[in-house]
């Protein structure tokens, strides 16, 4: 079956529409006489149409612009929090040594010793 367009009536211009199409001149675009015309007006639901998807593309596109700035500041928060909890991990690791308890103890003059002899297991009988 071969597509014909000119057997669709939709597509079918009247003989007063052609001869409409052929007398459109600039003047006609600039002093707007060409919307009052029936052709333009028969297609202005479907230009209303087309623009309603125009404006919800607009939109959609600076909606995305906004969240892909908020993923690059959230990755850059991201990054310094990482980095920050780096740092206070390996300050916690060498604040917990035990060369580094020794000093601080002795730092704040508090009589505790360091043990000599390793911890022993308590048996319990049952």
């Amino acid at each position: 079956m071969k597509w014909r367009m000119n057997k669709i009536p939709e597509f079918m211009l009247s003989k007063e529409e052609v001869d409409e199409l052929k007398n459109i001149s600039v003047r006609d675009v600039i002093n707007g006489r060409l919307f009052t015309r029936s052709l333009v007006a028969k297609q202005l639901p479907f230009a209303l149409f087309l623009a309603f998807f125009a404006f919800l593309y607009i939109g959609n596109h600076y909606r995305m612009e906004e969240q892909m700035r908020e993923v690059a500041r959230l990755n850059g928060e991201l990054k310094s929090l990482r980095y920050e909890a780096i740092t206070t991990s390996s300050e916690l690791m060498f604040m917990s040594k035990q060369s580094e308890v020794l000093k601080k103890i002795r730092a704040k003059n508090l009589e505790l010793e360091e043990l000599t002899e390793p911890p022993r297991r308590l048996k319990v009988k049952k």
